[in-house]
C-alpha cells in the first residue's frame, strides 16, 4: 500500500481491498529474481540493528494496512522458520498521524513485552472489529480488555523511551526510502514488496534470494 494511498486509507479501512496476486511476468517466469523488477538496491546503505554475523530481515508495516494484515499469517510462520544467523524484526512506519498513533501502540507493546501475545489481536480488532484504535481512551480500553492495566499503558504510551523506538522507526523507513507496506527490508541494502514480487509469498522467496546473496558477499 502506497504512501499517497494512506490518507484516504485512515478514514475508510473498511472500503479496503486485500492484496491478492499481482501480476508480474518477469516473476511468474521463474528464475532468478532481477534488479530494478523485483527487489530495489538502497542508494545509501541503512543502518542495521542486527548482531555482528547475522542478516538483518525487517518487516515494515503499519496496523491499519489491510495487506499488512493479509500478510501476517503468512509472513509469521515464515519469519519463525528463519536459520539462526538471520535476525528478523519488524517496523511500524508512521507515515501520518494516525500511523504515528499506531506506531507508538505497537512500541509500547513492544516495551510491555506484549507483543507475542496482542500482535494479530491488534490486527483483529482493527480489521475484523472495525475499531480504529486512534484514540488514548481506545488505547487504553483494549489494553485493559487484554491484561494490561489501562493506566500503566497509557504511561508506557506517552514515554520518552517508545517516542525514541517510534523516531528511531521512522527514520529507518526514511533511509530504506520505502512509500508503501508490507515492505521486507534486507541488511539496510535491498527491499522487496508483494507489488514488485509479484505476491506474498514470492516476495518471501525475493527475501530468501537477498539473504543469501548478502551472505555471499553480493
Amino acid at each position: 500500500m502506497k504512501r499517497r494511498d494512506f490518507t484516504a486509507l485512515s478514514t475508510s479501512l473498511a472500503a479496503l481491498p486485500v492484496l491478492g496476486a499481482l501480476p508480474n511476468t518477469a516473476a511468474a517466469q521463474g528464475g532468478q529474481p532481477a534488479e530494478g523488477t523485483h527487489y530495489v538496491r538502497v542508494a545509501q546503505p541503512a543502518p542495521t540493528g542486527a548482531p555482528k554475523g547475522k542478516v538483518e530481515v525487517v518487516e515494515f508495516f503499519w496496523y491499519g494496512c489491510p495487506h499488512c494484515y493479509a500478510f501476517e499469517p503468512i509472513i509469521g510462520p515464515w519469519s519463525k522458520a528463519l536459520p539462526a544467523d538471520v535476525a528478523f524484526r519488524r517496523v511500524h512506519v508512521g507515515f501520518t498521524a494516525l500511523h504515528q498513533t499506531h506506531q507508538k501502540l505497537y512500541y509500547s507493546l513492544e516495551t510491555l513485552g506484549a507483543v507475542d501475545q496482542l500482535h494479530a489481536k491488534v490486527f483483529n480488532a482493527i480489521h475484523q472489529q472495525r475499531r480504529r484504535l486512534d484514540k488514548e481512551a481506545d488505547l487504553a480500553a483494549f489494553a485493559a480488555e487484554n491484561g494490561i492495566d489501562g493506566g500503566k499503558f497509557l504511561e508506557v504510551f506517552k514515554s520518552f523511551g517508545v517516542q525514541t523506538k517510534a523516531r528511531q522507526a521512522t527514520q529507518l523507513s526514511e533511509a530504506y526510502k520505502i512509500d508503501g507496506v508490507p515492505t521486507l527490508g534486507v541488511q539496510g541494502r535491498f527491499w522487496t514488496s508483494a507489488t514488485l514480487a509479484g505476491n506474498f509469498e514470492r516476495s518471501l522467496a525475493v527475501t530468501d534470494f537477498l539473504v543469501q546473496r548478502v551472505k555471499a558477499g553480493g
